[in-house]
């Protein structure tokens, strides 16, 4: 279910002369171990103008976490949401005022200067798009899943959270968001949003935790994301791919 356009109320107008501005929505969910520096992170080696992070009820104390961290910082707030990745990314999409939102993962860190890339991107004429990713592992293993990724977003125009996409927030009022289903909530906006454009690609990685697939397993981890995938893909219902996917945890 895709949500009401007016569930995002516009509250600026994307300037085509100035430097756009830019928020950062991290949605999170018993991340108490490692929000702090997430979010440090972020304040401390991107010119960002706003950060929200979104908590889903985590019970491991999060929130606060969150809060300690952005205490006295300028443009950042902690907000509360319904669990669910996709509502708590609408719910920080609509909480922030930036004319473009880029999405992080707790256990992801964007590359130096990313926000001018971004920035770079958005005056370039783009609505959207992601970042290559890079996983943090130092096993040759995790350099041909990353490659494989990163080509597959390069050829189908489909970028995943891991790759921190960012959207022009008019585009993404226009489109509604993201659609309120328990897993490839990400995909799904990818499918709308490049019947409008192809994202840009920005080639300086994110790098992202290896940690799913060390608790998985590597091999067990990669085909389970590409069945998950086809079987979205198939159109299988997204509550029961969630479930499998929570299920092999």
């Amino acid at each position: 279910m895709t949500p009401r356009r007016e569930e995002f109320p516009q509250r600026r107008v994307d300037g085509a002369q100035r430097t756009p501005s830019i928020a950062v929505i991290v949605p999170v969910l018993n991340e108490a171990a490692g929000i702090g520096e997430c979010v440090t992170e972020v304040v401390r080696r991107q010119d960002v103008d706003e950060i929200v992070v979104v908590d889903g009820h985590s019970a491991d104390g999060t929130a606060a976490a969150a809060r300690g961290a952005l205490h006295g910082v300028a443009g950042a707030a902690v907000i509360g949401s319904p669990r669910g990745r996709a509502a708590q990314m609408n719910a920080g999409a609509a909480r922030a005022q930036s004319d473009v939102v880029l999405f992080l993962h707790a256990d992801t860190r964007l590359p130096a200067g990313a926000a001018g890339e971004v920035r770079r991107c958005v005056r370039g004429g783009a609505i959207w798009g992601r970042f290559d990713v890079r996983l943090n592992g130092e096993h040759r293993g995790y350099r041909v899943i990353e490659r494989a990724m990163n080509l597959r977003s390069r050829i189908s125009g489909i970028a995943t959270g891991d790759q921190c996409m960012f959207v022009r927030r008019s585009t993404f009022v226009d489109v509604g968001g993201f659609a309120d289903i328990a897993l490839m909530e990400d995909i799904e906006i990818s499918k709308r949003l490049k019947r409008l454009a192809r994202p840009a690609r920005i080639t300086s990685p994110a790098e992202t935790s290896t940690r799913r697939w060390e608790a998985r397993g590597v091999l067990r981890t990669v085909a389970l994301m590409w069945w998950l995938r086809a079987r979205y893909f198939l159109g299988a219902d997204p509550q029961r791919l969630a479930a499998r996917y929570h299920g092999a945890r």
